[in-house]
């Protein structure tokens, strides 16, 4: 019996060992050079045969490769017939916050309460999750983690995909502020005996009150000598110097003008719309005032039914074609799986209206413009972290998005998962069976 208990310890161990966080990869110690790869900039340009030169995590050369004699540095790595693009960031997403729907001590997205802006949703934040493992081997390498809930859910933070904790992963610490804005129309409750059909919201400008007033408290505790420290107000400091963006998260024509409203009376430097469906609807007010759009996934269908049913697909193209500021995010139904579709979603969207160049920057360089860290990442130039990969075809379509190199901080990572480590399990077992 004891040999059968150490056995069954053993094999435990092993279990937990092959599922365990992969070692991130160590820091850059060597130039690398990429040469001969077809370069999207995430700009709108392309270097057809391109040459690119990073060390100490940063971009210090990218040109045409027939146009120079410079000398290659450190690591070659010979890329004829292949593409380089920027990493794709993922913006609104719960990433390392919920491991498994249905188990709730997985689930770290949501704190209870309404107005929330103290809860960070980097100390939850799990750099050990296999979903974000996940997302690498498809380019994305970065993300927005947001939580979710109540009028003020909360902050994020923006995060590379490969570190041992969140310390390390942090791109930008509690970057944002995010507000779920009301409904001015709801449903009835059919579970309760209540017509299903749309009806006005009875409490649509309570609720509205009740963020002003939040706001207002804010700022007059901000302006006094309290004794006692409120963190919800604490929290709300650097949303009022301009140095915290504000993210609303609102859908409706009429909302959306409102949430305008909302940014002049509280004097809100920088306010992002997430979702926007119906923004093409306020695209005058949305220049007018600076406001980009970070628009909900185009794999959809319309939330209306006098729309076209390729209306998701095209709704980042028309914004972005009436010069509105558009980035993609991908929350929804299956959220966290679907967020390694990101480069996906941008191919939709260069098939209706945008093209190639212009979808790309809808999950590179728009992404990191509107999320304030374009100084550091976004596209491939001088200067900025080498975070990039290399893909066999187009990135952008599921067919050519094959990676074989992808560089994070200029640290090289690996493009293995749990689910990889699987695969070859059952390939060595079914091998083995078949001799």
């Amino acid at each position: 019996m004891k040999m059968k208990y150490l056995i069954l310890l053993a094999l435990f161990a092993c279990i937990g060992n092959s599922f365990a966080q992969q070692t991130p990869a160590s820091k850059q110690t060597e130039a690398v050079t990429i040469v001969g790869a077809t370069a999207h900039l995430g700009n709108g340009e392309i270097i057809e045969n391109s040459l690119i030169i990073f060390e100490d995590g940063k971009i210090t050369q990218v040109m045409d490769a027939t146009e120079t004699k410079m000398q290659y540095r450190g690591r070659i790595i010979e890329a004829e017939g292949k593409h380089v693009y920027p990493g794709f960031i993922a913006p609104n997403a719960t990433l390392g916050l919920v491991e498994i729907d249905a188990v709730r001590a997985t689930d770290d997205e949501d704190e209870i309460g309404s107005m929330l802006p103290h809860i960070r949703s980097i100390i939850a934040y799990n750099a050990e999750s296999k979903i974000v493992e996940s997302m690498r081997p498809n380019g994305v390498l970065m993300g927005q983690i947001v939580p979710r809930g109540g009028s003020i859910s909360g902050t994020s933070s923006i995060v590379q995909f490969d570190a041992w904790n969140w310390e390390d992963a942090v791109i930008k610490e509690d970057d944002g502020l995010h507000i779920n804005w009301p409904d001015s129309f709801t449903r009835g409750r059919w579970w309760a005996g209540e017509d299903p059909g749309v009806k006005v919201s009875e409490d649509y400008q309570e609720k509205i009150l009740k963020l002003e007033e939040f706001f207002a408290s804010a700022k007059a505790y901000l302006a006094g000598n309290n004794q006692k420290t409120n963190l919800a107000y604490e929290a709300m400091k650097n949303v009022f110097t301009g140095d915290k963006r504000v993210y609303v998260h609102v859908n409706a024509k009429k909302e959306i003008l409102d949430v305008i409203d909302f940014k002049k009376d509280q004097k809100l430097e920088h306010l992002v719309i997430v979702g926007g469906y119906e923004a093409h609807k306020a695209i005058e007010d949305l220049k007018e005032n600076n406001i980009p759009v970070l628009v909900q996934r185009p794999h959809d269908t319309p939330n209306s039914d006098d729309h076209d049913y390729d209306f998701p697909y095209k709704l980042a193209g028309i914004l972005h074609n009436q010069g509105v500021l558009v980035a993609l995010e991908s929350s929804g139904s299956m959220e966290r799986m679907n967020t390694r579709n990101l480069p996906f979603y941008a191919g939709t969207t260069g098939a209706y209206g945008l093209g190639k160049e212009e979808a790309l920057k809808l999950i590179t360089s728009n992404t990191a413009k509107i999320l304030g860290i374009d100084n550091m990442v976004g596209t491939l130039e001088k200067g900025k972290t080498a975070t990039l990969f290399i893909s066999e075809g187009d990135a952008l379509d599921m067919r050519g998005n094959i990676l074989t190199h992808a560089f994070i901080q200029g640290r090289q990572v690996s493009l293995d998962t749990h689910q990889t480590e699987l695969y070859e399990r059952y390939k060595k077992k079914y091998e083995s069976a078949s001799k």
